[in-house]
């Protein structure tokens, strides 16, 4: 039996076909989609990357874990806690990974026999990077029973997909850096330019066209597809296509331009949260299968155990697999089978990196409660009505205020339930150290002789740029 854990970093749901897009950007996913099972209603519990992650490999919640922050120096995941690659490998799995996790926290290289660290520079990381070191992997061990993660950056920033991508999803003819295009100043001018400064902005130059930057995006993800067929088809040609469980998720989605957020991934609304989960594994998982419910990427974890216990290859302990206590995920394949809709009737949110705060979301509301807004000016709660307001853009929380009570009520008897008693984390990050984001961009404004009070009141690119150069002719 061979297993492989796929994360396509920064991909939203909604820019997929097989999730309702239009334009071309993944017809190879689709394909796999159609092959197998797509989860339309997938969700990240906690955001961005070291924490969603940490989720999936544990099957349990930030709340659970204590990990909820992104990049904090605080969180320590003890080496007790039941982990994906070390109970496979305990039973007797060959494990590896293709992943440059280890660079944010230690725990994400536990339990591999083979961790190849994919660490490089803004281009380094790409998808012909991660199949350079996979597709070989691949063959030195496809006659064993594998578990292989493989972790793919494409449509992260920086977006720096080939022109001939690009081209698919911008107009002919269209000028990207038009001076009479003013699309760009929101952006330019946010409170977290100095942060996004070299990424977002200097790597592509002076666009003035917004709609450039969701081309791009578009562009990585055609491009990301490509490298994932190449996978596939060397899956084909070694012959192990059909025995391979593959699953394949977003740790978290992108926005850009919603929410005043920029091709970043914070906020607890849609495309941020709602992320792609689709499973692949040919004679087991009936083909074109569309679960309409809620899940969640801890679900992931117990689904993963259950099937390799059901499979039972030959040389593996399957009682070294049994569920660990305290899951918050649960097994997807009830919902694969067709006896449920998904996992969950409610789901509940956490962040903590550019801004701190907690959702819970139903079948049609979704309340937001902000705890620190950071770079944002976000107000204390969000309610949306995402029946009638899929887009989140009317705040009805005063209008409602009974319901976003009752729903915030609800959530804090949630996280009171995780906590059991315990501290809760995401409070003392916020006490102690304070957002991790943040902290950068104040360290980067220090850097060039300005203040954060002073650049919360003008907050202008011209005015950090000018700043900065200053800073350099004096040095």
């Amino acid at each position: 039996m061979k297993v492989i854990l796929i994360s396509l970093d920064t991909l939203r749901a909604s820019r997929l076909g097989s999730y309702g897009y239009g334009k071309p950007t993944s017809p190879h996913l689709d394909r796999i989609a159609a092959q197998g099972a797509l989860f339309e209603r997938a969700y990240a519990a906690d955001i961005p990357t070291e924490v969603a992650h940490t989720g999936i490999f544990t099957g349990k919640v930030g709340l659970t874990t204590g990990v909820v922050s992104h990049g904090s120096e605080l969180t320590h995941l003890p080496k007790s806690t039941a982990w994906l690659p070390t109970l496979l490998r305990s039973a007797g799995f060959t494990t590896g990974a293709v992943d440059n996790l280890y660079q944010l926290k230690e725990w994400f290289a536990r339990g591999y026999r083979y961790y190849i660290n994919s660490v490089g520079g803004a281009r380094a990381i790409d998808g012909k990077t991660i199949n350079g070191l996979a597709l070989p992997w691949l063959e030195e061990h496809k006659d064993e029973s594998f578990f292989l993660f493989l972790h793919y950056w494409d449509t992260h920033t920086p977006y720096l997909p080939p022109q001939s991508h690009i081209s698919r999803f911008y107009e002919a003819g269209r000028d990207p850096f038009d001076p009479a295009n003013t699309s760009m100043e929101r952006a330019y001018n946010h409170l977290a330019y100095p942060f996004f400064k070299h990424h977002h902005y200097d790597l592509i130059g002076e666009v003035t066209d917004s709609d450039y930057y969701d081309a791009l995006y578009d562009a990585e993800i055609r491009y990301l597809d490509d490298r994932l067929k190449e996978l596939d088809d060397h899956l084909e040609a070694l012959g192990i296509r059909d025995d391979t469980l593959l699953v394949l998720f977003g740790d978290h989605g992108e926005s850009l331009t919603e929410h005043d957020i920029y091709w970043d991934h914070c906020g607890l609304y849609e495309p941020t949260v709602h992320v792609p989960v689709i499973m692949r594994w040919p004679g087991r998982i009936p083909e074109g299968r569309r679960i309409p419910g809620f899940v969640q990427q801890v679900d992931l974890l117990p689904t993963l155990l259950e099937a390799i216990r059901k499979e039972a290859p030959e040389g593996i302990d399957t009682a070294k697999l049994a569920d660990p206590s305290g899951l918050d995920g649960k097994s997807l394949w009830p919902a694969i089978g067709g006896a449920a809709d998904g996992t969950h009737d409610t789901l509940y949110m956490s962040e903590c990196a550019w801004q701190a705060a907690r959702a819970i979301r139903t079948e049609r509301y979704k309340l937001i409660r902000t705890y620190d807004a950071g770079l944002f000016r976000r107000p204390p709660r969000e309610l949306y009505d995402l029946a009638n307001d899929p887009a989140e853009t009317v705040n009805l929380a005063d209008a409602q205020p009974e319901l976003a009570d009752r729903l915030e009520r609800q959530l804090d008897e949630w996280v009171c339930r995780k906590l059991d008693g315990r501290p809760d984390p995401l409070k003392r990050q916020l006490e102690e150290a304070g957002l991790p984001f943040r902290r950068r961009i104040e360290h980067i404004l220090q850097g060039v002789g300005m203040n954060w009070e002073d650049w919360q009141r003008d907050p202008r690119r011209e005015r950090f740029d000018s700043a900065a150069a200053r800073k350099a002719g004096s040095s």
